[in-house]
């Protein structure tokens, strides 16, 4: 197995389900499945003595649920990036568990195409949920976050660019969108998202939205 391959790990209570995502992987040249678990713990378990680079993570499962797992999974010091794969749309388990650090959501009836370029983006440090499909999310949960906004200290550390970019991330823009609509190259809205990320210590676009949401910068059904 050489550098370039993708190192994935697949958990799912169900062997067939497992054994579909094992066939769909290992025949992309540039991926292998390195393990696989049948519910959260031993995930947990293996994972620690398994290098992998993605996991692909059912949430409801016996024993330790997806979200508890994915938890656990991030604070491992060479913590794998997460895909929660789940049957149901807007599932409150998924986004529990994007809360708890996974790098996207899926639903399981995901084209494979789609499936395998999704870990592929996840690898390369992209989030492979959609701002639109993680907006919904929110919006469905609106109930569970704060009314007012928090202000939270490393906001403060931003640029009046940088906040304006984060709020449109938060409303579901794309980076084509947004640098349309501030009149920037795509380059220099990456750049802004680049520094926002670093400023906040947040992983990825997805952890964004939930932090425009959750710190009143963007209001559900706004």
């Amino acid at each position: 197995m050489t550098d370039d391959v993708i190192r994935v790990f697949l958990v799912d209570d169900q062997e067939l389900v497992r054994a579909g995502f094992t066939m769909l992987v290992d025949s992309q040249a540039d991926m292998r499945v390195v393990g696989q678990a049948g519910d959260g713990g031993e995930a947990v378990e293996k994972i620690q003595v398994t290098a992998c680079d993605v996991v692909l993570m059912d949430v409801r499962m016996p024993r330790l649920d997806g979200v508890e797992a994915t938890r656990q999974l991030q604070s491992l010091p060479q913590a794998p990036k997460v895909i929660v794969l789940t049957t149901f749309d807007l599932d409150e388990y998924a986004f529990a568990a994007i809360k708890a650090g996974a790098a996207g959501f899926l639903l399981k009836n995901t084209p494979p195409a789609d499936l395998l370029n999704a870990i592929r983006q996840v690898y390369s440090g992209d989030a492979v949920v959609s701002p639109s499909t993680t907006k919904r999310l929110l919006e469905h949960f609106a109930g569970a976050l704060p009314d007012a906004a928090t202000e939270r200290p490393d906001l403060k550390d931003l640029t009046a660019r940088e906040r304006e970019v984060l709020i449109e991330v938060a409303r579901g823009l794309s980076n084509t969108e947004i640098a349309k609509l501030f009149t920037l190259s795509e380059a220099t809205v990456k750049t802004h998202i680049g520094r926002i990320l670093a400023k906040t210590g947040l992983r990825d676009r997805v952890a964004l939205v939930v932090l425009g949401y959750e710190t009143g910068l963007v209001k559900p059904h706004k």
